[in-house]
């Protein structure tokens, strides 16, 4: 048997080799490929159970998770299409594409949004030191949603590309006219309010590239495909033009891959895209916020849509605006109607169904624990009304049911407009001296207590403690550990402020204003943090 495995490793291993070849050769000839088409013929999946298995692929220790439909999952009405035929729907390998490429490719650096990235630090860190600001541009477009002016919103995370000197070259070839004399291996992507795309230099805060114009504001997290093909993949978020929906550029050489315009079959009419997208085996995956999850099939520089899922529950459609996880074959959505949904994704089916209270805009994360997948997720102070709760909960990634649930109290404030309460953070994991803990930022929106920084027991969910922040948050908290595995978390707030919070017991360590509103979710290299504030400023800043 381990010949077996060992005999289609090698093979695989050649023609992925292969594969790698041509696509090098193509693009040193220019001799690229581009179908983004969507095939005329749809076959149309009910939704009927399947039988229970597990399915050995690639590698003797990597299952599938079983393909089935539990009784939870019944009540989901939902049509799956696929538009080729040819292809099989299998994801061919479970394992991670993020694990081993270089930088933070997509929303929380990998498909389980549990941040496998952390920063170091020496000793206690209690200095935050502004390295470079990054102006990006303002639109004053008036929406039907107002102006957005620029720098970054919700969810708004940068991305890190770190080039070899191969691929380097080819964008300073390739690319030439959008090139400046900044561009270097380790390159800051950020989507802005603005509608552009801006490239910086990691080390300078240079702008290392022209702006790429989107046509319409980016609320959401960028994605850079991890195998390097150069696919940048990015989502508007207000209309302010047409056409309105989503793009793919290859960065090699600023080329549009493809245009996705307004979905006519989408059983929701909003069609902003703020969700992340993420790979996983030949297929890139995302959701809409139309209601559904589309499922694309990447080869070499091809793009073309493989197959969509659209659900409604109690005849309601509802939109994504959290980024799909991913464990194995099960992805897990989150939708503004407070429904958690498990999907095979690869029959597109859903598994089980959790509805947890309220709209849940706050990314679902995932740990694997002893071979199961255990989520993460907690929703907002919306449908409930004035006040309520924010119901955060540790679910069984396989059978949606309840490991605990912890209620925080919540409400809205009216701040101009009406501002939701609770848990609009993605949580943290806690690693080092914080083995055991999991983190999050809730929002209460009390005069007297906006929002906390909350640490949760991840085995029994009981609040280990709360440190209050100045005001509401809606950023994701990211680790920085020291020499001796202490956990340091730094955080923000929508008024500007920066925190240093000591992990395991939640003593501030630091509390600075730098910003205006630190809304998106920053990242963590080395012991330095890039954040954008919804002004119209991208920051580098060093925790010393």
């Amino acid at each position: 048997m381990k010949n077996k495995f060992r005999y289609i490793f090698i093979v695989s291993a050649c023609i992925a080799l292969l594969a790698s070849s041509l696509w090098a050769y193509n693009q040193m000839t220019g001799q690229t490929k581009t179908d983004t088409s969507i095939i005329d013929s749809v076959d149309i999946v009910d939704s009927v159970g399947i039988a229970d298995s597990i399915i050995t692929i690639d590698e003797p220790t990597i299952k599938a998770y079983p393909d089935t439909m539990l009784s939870s999952a019944q009540k989901i009405d939902f049509r799956v299409d696929t538009f080729i035929n040819a292809v099989s729907g299998d994801l061919e390998r479970h394992t991670d594409f993020y694990k081993d490429a270089p930088g933070i490719l997509t929303f929380r650096g990998s498909p389980s949004r549990n941040m496998p990235f952390s920063g170091t630090v020496n000793g206690t860190p209690s200095k935050v030191k502004v390295e470079w600001v990054f102006h990006t541009s303002i639109d004053t477009t008036r929406t039907s949603l107002g102006v957005w002016h620029g720098g970054t919103g919700w969810t708004g995370q940068p991305l890190l590309a770190v080039w070899n000197d191969e691929q380097l070259k080819q964008i300073q070839t390739s690319a030439a006219a959008h090139v400046t004399k900044y561009l270097s291996n380790r390159e800051v992507i950020v989507g802005s309010l603005c509608g552009k795309v801006y490239f910086i230099d990691y080390v300078t805060g240079k702008e290392s590239r022209t702006p790429y114009s989107a046509g319409n504001t980016i609320k959401g997290t960028l994605s850079l495909d991890p195998t390097y093909c150069g696919n940048l993949y990015i989502g508007h978020g207000v209309p302010a033009r047409e056409p309105f929906g989503a793009l793919i550029v290859n960065l090699y050489d600023h080329r549009r891959v493809d245009t996705f315009d307004r979905d006519s079959k989408a059983w929701r009419r909003w069609g902003a895209y703020d969700s992340s997208p993420v790979r996983v085996g030949n297929f890139m995956l995302r959701p809409g916020e139309n209601g559904t999850l589309y499922k694309l099939w990447t080869d070499i520089d091809t793009v073309r849509l493989h197959s969509t899922l659209r659900y409604r529950i109690n005849g309601v459609a509802p939109g994504f605006e959290s980024s799909i996880a991913v464990s194995r074959n099960y992805g897990y959505l989150a939708d503004n109607q407070g429904n958690i949904v498990a999907v095979n994704l690869e029959t597109m089916r859903p598994v089980w169904h959790y509805h947890n209270h309220d709209d849940t805009d706050a990314t679902i994360v995932v740990e694997e624990e002893n071979g199961i997948p255990f989520l993460y997720t907690g929703c907002e102070v919306d449908k409930q009304g004035d006040t309520g709760f924010c119901y955060f909960v540790k679910l069984n990634g396989l059978t949606g049911e309840v490991v605990w649930e912890q209620k925080i109290e919540g409400r809205k404030a009216k701040l101009g407009k009406t501002t939701e309460g609770g848990m609009f953070a993605t949580p943290l994991i806690g690693h080092g001296d914080c083995e055991g803990l999991i983190f999050s930022n809730i929002n209460t929106m009390r005069r007297d207590n906006w929002g906390n920084l909350i640490a949760f027991d991840k085995s029994t969910g009981e609040i280990r403690y709360r440190t209050p922040l100045n005001f509401y948050s809606w950023s994701s908290p990211v680790a920085l550990y020291n020499e001796n595995s202490e956990m340091f978390i730094v955080t923000g707030d929508t008024l500007g402020s920066i925190y240093i919070i000591r992990g395991k017991d939640g003593s501030v360590l630091l509390r600075q204003k730098v910003g205006n509103n630190f809304e998106s979710s920053p990242i963590v290299i080395e012991n330095n943090i890039i954040v954008g504030s919804r002004g119209k400023e991208i920051y580098k800043l060093s925790i010393e």
